[in-house]
């Protein structure tokens, strides 16, 4: 499953992180997962890893194996949204709801700290570019992290539902299901039932 060019960190151990992703994640998870290839690719931009037709590619630049497994655990979510996408992201959907909550707190948030971009933007559910540079750029990641504790899994999570269902999925396996559930429950119940409802 797992193709590997040597890793350009002496703290990185191919062999160790290949052991830690299959025992982090139950098997039947990986279903969409044919091949993991670690290496460098320059499709990947400045993105750590990409999931495409049954493929996770990830850079083989990581400090560490627990970096390694962040990434692999994430773009696993993103596998998942092949055959779960309708259940989770269709428009009447309650997941859909939560985000879009979380969203409209985010905008009022970042209002009071003076940082506006058009109302509109807020209300996409879908990747935004411009909503992206918005947060990533002008806004910054480090002032998101503190004014996102407990609204997000984590501060990417609120840059499109996608981002939210595959921030929410690496928290609940690499750090709390509980810390999941606090802060998103129904993202929190919709990762359970896909768990649930794969192994089935």
């Amino acid at each position: 499953m797992f193709v590997a060019e040597p890793t350009e960190s002496p703290n990185v151990d191919a062999p160790e992180f290949c052991s830690m992703a299959e025992n982090t994640l139950p098997a039947h998870l990986l279903n969409n997962v044919d091949v993991v290839y670690i290496g460098n690719f320059s499709d990947l931009g400045d993105k750590n890893a990409a999931y495409t037709m049954g493929g996770i590619y990830m850079t083989n630049q990581e400090a560490t194996n627990f970096d390694m497994l962040e990434n692999f655990v994430h773009e696993v979510a993103h596998s998942l949204e092949i055959t779960h996408a309708s259940y989770l992201y269709s428009q009447d959907n309650d997941l859909v709801d939560e985000f879009r909550g979380k969203r409209k707190r985010l905008s009022h948030l970042l209002s009071a700290q003076g940082y506006h971009i058009s109302p509109r933007l807020y209300s996409f559910v879908e990747y935004n570019k411009k909503f992206d540079n918005f947060l990533a750029n002008e806004v910054g990641y480090p002032t998101l992290l503190s004014l996102t504790m407990g609204l997000f899994c984590s501060p990417y999570g609120a840059t499109s539902i996608q981002e939210y269902f595959a921030n929410g999925f690496e928290k609940y396996f690499l750090d709390s299901p509980r810390a999941v559930r606090d802060i998103s429950p129904v993202l929190y119940r919709k990762i359970k039932e896909i768990i649930n409802d794969d192994e089935a």
